[in-house]
């Protein structure tokens, strides 16, 4: 396999949806160079002023443990909803700044153990009310993730920082013969990703329906545990499945293995880099009071 040194990503902006309600919001900002490996000591903290849009309304609580046939997840209703069932602030932190698990650190321990229940209303004046999808499996979008992220601020006190680090990468290319992604068979169907039993990835192949390259880098790299870099040129969504002979890893090395088997037998690869890892460090978290 090729080695690969990535430069720091360049960040691509993203349209901001405005709302009628806005929380002014004071957070420590990190300024951070990449120095061979390390965060620069020449690294600043700041004070900025930040305006995220708000809910008009939302409750916090601690699930019920005693409803054991509870779905766990974070959906977008019809409406511009968020309803979030049975989930940790580590996870709402995930949805909330679109990064993955490995990239939240620091805090308090019962920020990856609490379990907590949400449902927010945003006013009838946002975007993202006429803007949601029917369908509860699409991704949040930019407006719903900035009110997530007051909503967080504000009910659990977070405070956090960003830093970069020198770290494992992975980037997705195309392989040298025909690729097997097929045109989607449904366009309309929200892109997915998961086993070929349909549930997430668990060692037995690859299945993707109506799912874009950047998608398939971003949700590979959970699994994965690093960033994922999608260099393929391609540009549509892709329908794809692959069958893994082992379907029980039993250790990451077991599940990255049948990841990258499964990537190399729909016509991609994954070829091993260093780059930078943007890391959200947790400065101070609070259980929310309950209301």
């Amino acid at each position: 396999m090729i080695m690969h040194t990535l430069f720091p990503l360049r960040s691509h902006g993203r349209q901001l949806f405005p709302a009628t309600v806005f929380a002014t919001i004071a957070l420590p900002v990190l300024l951070s160079m990449v120095c061979a490996g390390r965060v620069c000591a020449q690294s600043q903290t700041i004070q900025a002023t930040i305006k995220l849009p708000v809910f008009e309304s939302s409750s916090v609580t601690l699930s019920n443990p005693n409803l054991k046939q509870q779905r766990s997840g974070l959906f977008a209703l019809p409406g511009g909803e968020l309803r979030a069932q049975s989930l940790t602030l580590g996870a709402l932190m995930w949805h909330a700044f679109d990064v993955q698990p490995f990239q939240i650190v620091g805090g308090p321990d019962w920020v990856h153990k609490d379990l907590f229940d949400i449902d927010a209303r945003p006013p009838a004046s946002a975007q993202s009310v006429s803007l949601s999808s029917p369908s509860v499996n699409n991704p949040l979008n930019e407006q719903q993730r900035m009110m997530l992220q007051a909503l967080l601020i504000n009910r659990f006190q977070l405070a956090f920082h960003r830093e970069y680090k020198t770290g494992q990468v992975y980037v997705l290319v195309r392989d040298s013969g025909r690729t097997k992604l097929h045109s989607p068979k449904d366009g309309g169907t929200p892109p997915w990703l998961g086993s070929n039993v349909g549930t997430g990835i668990n060692g037995d192949g690859l299945v993707g329906k109506n799912i874009s390259m950047p998608l398939l880098a971003v949700r590979l790299s959970r699994y994965l545990q690093c960033p994922v870099v999608d260099k393929t040129g391609l540009k549509d969504s892709y329908d794809f499945r692959y069958e893994y002979p082992d379907n029980n890893p039993n250790t990451q090395e077991a599940l990255a293995n049948s990841i990258m088997t499964s990537i190399e037998g729909i016509g991609l690869k994954l070829e091993p880099a260093t780059g930078p890892v943007s890391m959200i460090v947790v400065d101070n978290a609070e259980r929310p009071p309950a209301r």
